[in-house]
C-alpha cells in the first residue's frame, strides 16, 4: 500500500512539475528552465544527502555497467520534453501521453530483461489493460 501511495505523490509532483516548468519557460527560455530544475533538484538532493543519508559519492564508480550512469544526462532531457509537450498539447494530454509510453516502454524492458531487470513473460491481461489505457486517450482527444 506505501508504495501505491508513494507512487500516486510521484505522478501528482511530477504533473505539477510540468506545469510549474513550462510556465518559467514562457519567462526565461527552455533551457534555462531545464539548466535550473536540474540545479534545483541537486541542491535538494545535497541537502538530503547531508542530512540523511551520507553515503560515499566514489562508490559512483562501482556502478557497473557504467551506462546506467546516463540516468542524471536523460533528466534534462526528460525536463526539456516535458516541458514542450505541456505546452504543446497542455497538461492532461501531455500527461496521458507520457504515462502511456512510459507503461509501454516500462512493460517492453520486463518482457525482454533488459537493463538488467528480471525478464518477465508476456501476460494478455497486462496488453488489454495497456490497450485499455491508449483507448482512453483516443476517447479523452476526442471532439
Amino acid at each position: 500500500m506505501i508504495g501505491f501511495l508513494i507512487a500516486m505523490i510521484s505522478g501528482a509532483l511530477m504533473s505539477i512539475q510540468g506545469v510549474f516548468n513550462t510556465q518559467v519557460t514562457k519567462e526565461t527560455g527552455i533551457w534555462v528552465a531545464s539548466a535550473f530544475v536540474q540545479v534545483s533538484a541537486l541542491v535538494v538532493c545535497l541537502l538530503a544527502w547531508a542530512i540523511q543519508d551520507r553515503s560515499p559519492f566514489m562508490k559512483l564508480c562501482q556502478v557497473q555497467p557504467r551506462y546506467m550512469l546516463l540516468g542524471g544526462a536523460m533528466g534534462a532531457f526528460i525536463t526539456y520534453t516535458v516541458i514542450k509537450a505541456m505546452d504543446l498539447l497542455g497538461p492532461a494530454k501531455a500527461v496521458m501521453i507520457i504515462v502511456i509510453a512510459q507503461l509501454l516502454v516500462a512493460y517492453f524492458v520486463e518482457l525482454l530483461g533488459i537493463f538488467g531487470v528480471e525478464k518477465q513473460p508476456i501476460s494478455l491481461r497486462k496488453i488489454i489493460g495497456m490497450a485499455c489505457a491508449v483507448l482512453g486517450i483516443v476517447i479523452f482527444k476526442w471532439k
